[in-house]
C-alpha cells in the first residue's frame, strides 16, 4: 500500500473521533445551562416578575430585568444581566456578550421564557460598553409587550436614590461623585453609584423610576488622609460605573435634553476576572 493511504488511514479514524466529540459537544450532550438547578429559578424569577404583584416599588422594576446567558465553543456558559427596553429589545453591557459576538450564541431568559437572541448593536467593551439584543417580541406574554421602558433625561444629582433591578433582586444605591476615583479617570466615569453591582443590571432613578444605564465595571475609591507634612490619596475600597443610557442614544442621534457625558480617551481600570467573563 502506497504511504499516502497508509498516512491516510490514520488520519481518517482520529478525524472521525474529533467530528463526534464535536457532535456530541454541540448537538447531543445536555446543556449545562438547562440541567441546573439554577437555570429553572431563573425562568420561575423572571415568570414571577411578569405576572404576580410586586412587593414594593423598587420590586416593580425587576419586570425589566433579564438574564443573559452566553454560549461559546469550548468554554463554560456564562450568565450575565441585561434590561429589556420593549418592542423585543434588550440592553446589556457589551463585555456581558463578549468580544466575539458572531461566535456567540445567545439565549435571553425573560418571563419565563428561554428565547434566543440576536445582537443588533455593539458597542466596544473599551469604549461605551454597550450592547442591544432583539428577541422574537411575539412570544412575549402580552403585558409584557406593551410595556416601555423610559429612559431618564436630564442631569441627575449627586445623592439621588437609584435602584439596580435584578431578576432576583433589587437593590439600593446612591448616586456618587466622580472626585473620589483617581483625578484620569474622571471624565470617563462619571456616572457612578456607592458600590459595584452585577454587570448588565439596570440603574433606575428611584423617583421616576426611569433608566439611568447599565453596570459595567468597578472602578477603585480612594479616600484623603494626612500623613506627616502631607496629605495622601489612598485605594480606599471600590464604587459602580455605569453606563448612562444617552450614550447609546448619542450612537443612534444626538438628543440636547439628555444628559451630556464626555467623550472617553483613557486607558480604563482592568475589570475583575468575573466582569471579564
Amino acid at each position: 500500500m502506497p504511504k499516502s493511504f497508509q498516512t491516510l488511514a490514520y488520519v481518517l479514524p482520529v478525524l472521525a473521533v474529533l467530528a463526534f466529540l464535536l457532535s456530541w459537544k454541540f448537538f447531543i450532550s445536555p446543556d449545562p445551562v438547562e440541567t441546573s438547578p439554577d437555570y429553572h429559578a431563573r425562568l420561575s424569577t423572571t415568570a414571577a416578575n411578569v405576572f404576580a404583584p410586586a412587593e414594593s416599588p423598587e420590586d416593580a422594576l425587576r419586570i425589566y430585568a433579564v438574564n443573559i446567558v452566553r454560549r461559546v465553543p469550548f468554554r463554560d456558559p456564562f450568565v450575565g444581566y441585561g434590561i429589556y427596553l420593549g418592542q423585543g429589545t434588550v440592553l446589556t453591557a457589551a463585555h456581558v456578550i463578549g468580544r466575539w459576538p458572531s461566535y456567540t450564541r445567545l439565549r435571553v431568559i425573560i418571563a419565563g421564557q428561554d428565547l434566543p437572541g440576536k445582537v443588533i448593536k455593539y458597542m466596544s467593551p473599551d469604549d461605551t460598553d454597550l450592547a442591544l439584543i432583539s428577541v422574537d417580541a411575539e412570544r412575549l406574554p402580552i403585558s409584557l409587550r406593551l410595556r416601555r421602558n423610559p429612559f431618564c433625561k436630564g442631569p441627575t444629582p449627586i445623592g439621588a436614590s437609584v435602584v439596580v433591578a435584578y431578576p432576583e433582586k433589587s437593590v439600593r444605591s446612591q448616586i456618587i461623585s466622580p472626585l473620589l476615583v483617581a483625578p484620569q479617570f474622571r471624565s470617563k466615569f462619571n456616572t457612578l453609584i456607592t458600590e459595584p453591582q452585577g454587570s448588565g443590571s439596570g440603574v433606575f432613578r428611584a423617583d421616576r423610576k426611569c433608566l439611568l444605564g447599565i453596570m459595567s465595571r468597578r472602578v477603585t475609591k480612594y479616600a484623603s488622609k494626612n500623613e506627616g507634612p502631607f496629605r495622601v490619596a489612598r485605594p480606599n475600597g471600590s464604587v459602580g460605573y455605569f453606563v448612562p443610557v444617552s450614550a447609546l442614544a448619542k450612537s443612534q442621534s444626538s438628543s440636547p435634553d439628555q444628559d451630556e457625558h464626555p467623550s472617553p480617551g483613557l486607558v480604563l481600570p482592568k475589570r475583575t476576572r468575573s466582569e471579564q467573563n
